[in-house]
Order: C-alpha cells, then sequence, then structure tokens
C-alpha cells in the first residue's frame, strides 16, 4: 500500500506591524537584550524586585515569573526573599559560580 505524502507547508504570512516587538528606548536600562536578562538587572537592584516588577517588565504571568526564580537558582543563583511593605521582594545575592 502506498505511502501518504506529506504535505508542503503554507506559506507564512508576514508578521503584522502590530504583533512586531517594539523598539527599546534609550532611558530604560531594564529593557535591553533577553527577558531572562531584564529580570536580572531587577534583581541586582539594591531593592530587588518584586513579582509585579517583574511580570510588568517582561509581560509574563506571574507563575511564569516564579519559574523563572526557580530556574534561575538551580542554575545557582542565590536569590534572597525579603519583604518590602508587604509584598514579597527578591534580591540576587550573588551571580551563579
Amino acid at each position: 500500500m502506498p505511502r501518504k505524502m506529506a504535505r508542503e507547508p503554507k506559506s507564512v504570512a508576514a508578521t503584522p506591524k502590530s504583533l512586531k516587538p517594539a523598539a527599546a528606548s534609550a532611558d530604560a536600562p531594564a529593557q535591553a537584550g533577553r527577558k531572562i536578562d531584564q529580570v536580572l538587572i531587577l534583581l541586582r537592584r539594591e531593592s530587588g524586585a518584586t513579582l509585579v516588577e517583574m511580570t510588568d517588565a517582561t509581560g509574563w504571568l506571574p507563575h511564569s515569573a516564579r519559574a523563572v526564580l526557580t530556574g534561575l537558582r538551580k542554575k545557582g543563583y542565590r536569590i534572597e526573599r525579603r519583604k518590602r511593605d508587604a509584598a514579597s521582594c527578591y534580591h540576587l545575592l550573588s551571580a551563579k559560580p
């Protein structure tokens, strides 16, 4: 019995302007590079970063931001959880060894 041939992929239309990433502004230091780099910049600040600050900077949902913190810990980063007012605040104690 002959095998069916796989279909050719349909051509992908150009990405509309509304879906393309916006250009980073020069006055926002947390906008440089990948999203994980943005999180590391926030965590290195003296005041650290709250979950809300991380989700606002990256566009991630809260569970994704918490998963990144877990991943960073598994990679060897030391992250401390503190309290700032009533919110949990995360601070990078040391980079990975």
